[in-house]
């Protein structure tokens, strides 16, 4: 992560920036990021119950995997979770729309991911426009190619989550348990097509508005 230090902080010390930004009338918007495991997906959800609904809404990037029988057409299946098994142009699509809402806007309706069915249901997350923190996270919010950064782009802030990387395993082999992978099956994705994505993901760190590891 050069370029970029890792800072130390306690989930109130994120609940309290986050609350920041959560500004009443304005539209904020709050990424998180880091490599599968580090997790993006509780801390945002955790930060959206502190704050309450009536301040922050979670839509996450997930809610873009490309379908299996797309990834299956497209010889992507056993490699899902690379940043090209992404709808990247319609998650850019969504941030900007919730971006642009405004306080008298229309609903917009973000899709998500389902892990026991492997698939996404769209519009199945109302963002309502009078809520000021859309708080999103994902793995490449901070990617530099195709339709990435145009979601970077009108994210306020992003911030890396970076634990140690025997506890963000130690996750992922427990996720993939969780989801019916045998202890065996677990461990080759946790240290095969996760750690590929993980080294990628690391790469863009540097461009996080902060690098944290929760204490």
């Amino acid at each position: 992560m050069s370029g970029q230090s890792v800072q130390d902080a306690s989930f109130d010390e994120l609940v309290e920036w986050a609350r920041a930004l959560a500004v009443p009338g304005q539209r904020r918007i709050l990424g998180l990021t880091g490599a599968p495991g580090a997790g993006k997906s509780t801390v945002a959800a955790d930060l959206v119950d502190a704050l309450g609904p009536d301040l922050a809404v979670l839509a996450p990037m997930d809610g873009f995997h490309l379908a299996n029988e797309v990834l299956i057409d497209l010889g992507r299946l056993d490699r899902k979770g690379a940043h090209d098994t992404f709808d990247d142009d319609g998650y850019a699509r969504l941030i900007e729309a919730v971006r642009g809402q405004g306080p008298d806007g229309p609903i917009v309706y973000a899709p998500r991911f389902r892990r026991e069915i492997e698939e996404s249901i769209g519009s199945a997350i109302p963002v309502l426009p009078s809520v000021p923190l859309v708080v999103t996270e994902g793995n490449y919010l901070l990617m530099e190619i195709d339709a990435w950064p145009r979601a970077h782009a009108q994210i306020d802030e992003v911030w890396f989550l970076a634990p140690d990387t025997d506890v963000r395993h130690h996750r992922l082999v427990l996720r993939h348990e969780a989801y019916g992978k045998t202890p065996e099956e677990a461990a080759f994705w946790a240290l095969g097509s996760d750690e590929r994505n993980a080294e990628l993901i690391t790469s863009t760190a540097e461009r996080a508005d902060r690098v944290l590891r929760l204490r």
